[in-house]
């Protein structure tokens, strides 16, 4: 049994699950940080209602970030030539991810610092950057790993990237950040829903509804691109082994346009992630006019698993298709990291994850309750 969990194709798939779990986690956590902050200008008229938005997410998002670096990390260590492409590939847009995500902490710890309008109003702005930007640059990148990214190995496997920015923001990329927009202010009008008070909850409460509604329409019209091959395609041809050697160039890949789909037609079981994609928003969205606001987190956070899950069943066992070669795509069978590494670092896994698991558990469960105006005020310059 032992020998069964830890051979070389199972250690390769289970950190595949682990990766999306990382991604997940990151999306739901910190996802409705970055949701607040692109909705501050709607959901909040007033300084004091600004103030009740930012605190109901500024004691946790330190804490919301570990899925982020927990994610790079496991890209790092794992998935070594992903990571190497990726953050080559995508530096500059990596790098206008981090300068907003950069902005929005120093945003957090300097607004409240001083009462000038005039100096609110711009860290507020530096807030909505920080939210919007990150969250549609990563639905860019899932666009453009999706259609495949412009890459090809040498001989002694060292990556030779082909793209440019612009050559990322297509407009099918731009679409599928949209798609990741929409759904992280969706989630972040359920967290304030659910966590503020007053004006700042109902603002919250019907703008989510229509965002609910038009994140299941943007991701079911993301399935119809996906059903036309617009969204590109990818498939190994004959059979890959599981437990090869990390070398890229062992194989054969084409551009196919129906290989996305390829996996619900033989698992039809496997119907049920997207169609929680949708399911998800259009219930968040009844929760909204319900008031129903624990249940309505609880279905945002689900149309993000949905989706984002949809990509990796969809795209599986590809991790990031070349369009300028596609035999030297990745795959999750020979981009990893040794078998010895993925062993030691999912031992590290089982024991550190839980332990993660139990404080951020233990922090919400402390900071339960709901943000109102008279808390703010109450707290003085202990607030944000």
């Amino acid at each position: 049994m032992l020998d069964f969990l830890f051979d070389y194709g199972t250690m390769r798939v289970i950190w595949w699950v682990l990766l999306g779990v990382l991604l997940i986690g990151f999306a739901v956590t910190d996802g409705f940080d970055m949701g607040v902050g692109a909705l501050l200008p709607v959901v909040a008229k007033t300084d004091a209602e600004r103030r009740v938005a930012i605190n109901t997410v500024g004691p946790v998002w330190e804490g919301n970030q570990v899925w982020f670096i927990l994610g790079g990390g496991a890209i790092f260590a794992a998935w070594p030539a992903l990571y190497a492409l990726s953050f080559s590939g995508f530096y500059l847009a990596m790098f206008l991810v981090l300068a907003a995500m950069i902005l929005r902490p120093v945003a957090f710890k300097y607004r409240s610092k001083r009462t000038g309008a005039a100096w609110r109003r711009n860290w507020d702005i530096a807030l909505v950057i920080g939210g919007a930007v990150p969250a549609l640059i990563f639905g860019v990148a899932v666009g453009n790993t999706l259609q495949g990214v412009p890459f090809h190995f040498t001989d002694d496997l060292r990556p030779i990237y082909e793209g440019t920015l612009f050559g990322l923001l297509n407009p099918l990329a731009l679409y599928c950040g949209l798609v990741s927009l929409a759904m992280i202010a969706m989630h972040g009008a359920a967290w304030l829903a659910f966590k503020a008070d007053g004006a700042v909850a109902d603002r919250a409460a019907a703008i989510g509804a229509r965002l609910g509604v038009g994140t299941a329409v943007l991701f079911a019209l993301g399935g119809v691109l996906v059903a036309f091959g617009l969204l590109g395609g990818y498939a190994v041809v004959g059979t890959q082994a599981m437990d090869g050697p990390s070398n890229p160039l062992l194989k054969q890949v084409i551009a196919a346009p129906e290989a996305w789909l390829a996996n619900y037609a033989a698992h039809p079981l496997l119907m049920v992630v997207p169609l929680l994609g949708i399911a998800g928003p259009l219930l968040a969205a009844v929760g909204f006019k319900a008031r129903k606001d624990g249940l309505t987190f609880v279905a945002s956070a689900l149309g993000i698993v949905g989706i984002i899950a949809t990509v990796g069943v969809s795209m599986f066992p590809m991790i990031l298709p070349s369009s300028t070669n596609p035999a030297q795509s990745l795959t999750v069978f020979d981009a990893s990291s040794s078998l010895s590494t993925l062993r030691t670092m999912l031992i590290a896994t089982v024991v550190f994850l839980p332990i993660v698991l139990a404080y951020t558990s233990w922090v919400y469960k402390v900071l339960w309750g709901k943000v109102t105006e008279e808390d703010v005020s109450s707290s003085g310059s202990a607030a944000y």
